[in-house]
């Protein structure tokens, strides 16, 4: 019996995606999402805001369309839906490190960030997948 393990994230890209080529066969477009939990602390009555970085992944076959490069830039607001993966690492100075990274299936563009008067935006229900879905491996 296959078992499916996805998560559905919407949040805003904290810097602009950047690109890594592995061995000449695949490529990796890494960003970080910014997932905002907020609430209303019960004794002051302020509103609380906790964020939650999590690192994500789009793979692309060498030579494959990028872009969506042209879209994920620092502030969109997007909606991905991937599989989470968790991976922890030490640093050079002996500490520990662990994240939670998104290896990406699905993208939507929700708003994008107004650079210049001439940014596009792309409408919610427009999807960047239906370009690259072909690309995807």
């Amino acid at each position: 019996m296959a078992t499916v393990f996805e998560t559905h994230l919407i949040g805003n890209l904290g810097k602009d995606a950047s690109v890594k080529s592995l061995d000449g066969q695949a490529i990796a477009i890494n960003f970080p999402v910014a997932h905002n939990q907020n609430w209303k602390d019960k004794r002051s009555g302020q509103l609380k805001t906790k964020t939650t970085w999590i690192n994500c992944t789009i793979w692309k076959q060498e030579g494959a369309n990028l872009r969506i490069l042209d879209f994920l830039k620092k502030g969109t607001l997007v909606e991905l839906t991937g599989s989470p993966v968790s991976k922890a690492y030490q640093l050079d100075d002996g500490t520990i490190r662990s994240e939670i990274r998104l290896n990406v299936n699905k993208t939507n563009i929700l708003r994008t960030v107004n650079r210049d008067e001439s940014a596009d935006e792309l409408s919610s229900d427009e999807n960047i997948d239906d370009i690259y879905a072909e690309d995807s491996f």
